[in-house]
């Protein structure tokens, strides 16, 4: 019922900055959580960051802090990945999830992001 777009994905230059944005559809009246994750070609996938849906607290990754933000549009049922300084290892599939508890439940369908050195 739940459904996740990502989008702002593409290719940039190292240093350079991207926006993902992640909008959700349906009932979402029981979101803890909305996180972020990505995946690079033969790694598993790891945590990104994620924010809280009703104080907007956030939680980032060591590879994330200080270079990327997440937040959150309540108006718009949107979260946004900011990402700037941008490393090649930042290279990978970018998924959106929203967490239920203490699961996460519902994913998007990923947009790649590609950092050239």
């Amino acid at each position: 019922q739940v459904q996740l777009v990502e989008s702002g994905g593409g290719l940039v230059q190292a240093g350079g900055s991207l926006r993902l944005s992640c909008a959700a559809s349906g009932r979402t009246f029981s979101t803890y959580v909305r996180g972020w994750f990505r995946q690079a070609p033969g790694k598993e996938r790891e945590f990104v960051a994620s924010i809280t849906w009703s104080r907007g607290s956030t939680n980032y990754a060591d590879s994330a802090k200080g270079r990327f933000i997440v937040s959150r549009d309540t108006a718009r049922n949107t979260v946004y990945l900011q990402m700037n300084s941008l490393k090649p290892e930042d290279t990978a599939v970018y998924y959106c999830a929203i967490g239920y508890g203490s699961n996460w439940s519902v994913w998007g369908q990923g947009t790649q992001v590609t950092v050239s050195s």
